[in-house]
Parts: structure tokens; sequence; C-alpha cells
């Protein structure tokens, strides 16, 4: 049986799909591009756009940043590695939430 976004499988959890490059959580796989399916419940769905949302927060500090200091590197090594974290925690929980073809991608990438 083929699951369709409105479909709880795997006991509470439902099918989203996702966008890491554009921080997107959707429930129609139509709406917009996505990379990533996962199956997650309504707690999994929070963190995720929680790492989302810091994610944004981080990026437009580091560009402010950029923008003020272009040529300081102690603090920009700070700011990468604050960003690299978050999107360790994003592919982490994708993974532990994924398809088995999301599980594979992530694999292959070597992210985690």
């Amino acid at each position: 049986m083929e699951n369709d976004s409105q479909t709880y499988v795997n006991g509470g959890r439902k099918r989203f799909y996702v966008s890491v490059q554009a921080g997107q959580i959707l429930a129609d796989p139509e709406a917009a591009a996505y990379e990533l399916a996962i199956d997650a419940n309504d707690e999994e769905v929070a963190r995720l756009r929680e790492l989302f949302e810091e994610l944004s927060s981080m990026d437009e500090a580091e560009i402010g940043h950029f923008a003020t200091t272009p040529y300081e590197t102690n603090h920009d090594e700070s700011l990468n590695s604050g960003s690299d974290e978050l999107v360790s925690q994003i592919y982490r929980l994708l993974y532990e939430c994924g398809t088995g073809e999301t599980r594979r991608h992530i694999e292959t990438m070597g992210i985690l």
C-alpha cells in the first residue's frame, strides 16, 4: 500500500518531504521540490523546523558578520562550526526519521 501525505505510518508518523536547501518540510510532494522523504511524528517535525530556523538565523548572523568584518578569521571559524553542527543535527534527525531511500542517500553523503 502506497503512503500518501495524509496516511499515518509507523505508529503515529506521517510522511513528509524535506528540502534541506530551502529549509522546508512539506506534506504534499507536489508542492515544491524536495530532496528527502521522512516518516515523522509531530515532535520530530517541530524539532526539524526549529533546527531549520536556527540554521537560517545562523546564516543571517554570518552574512551580517562578513559584511562588517570581511577579514577577521578567528570568529569566522566559530561561526562556521556552529553552522556545521546544525547541519549535522538536521541530517541526524533526517536519518532517524528517513525512509530507506533517504537513509541510503544520507549514508552516501558521508555527513554523519
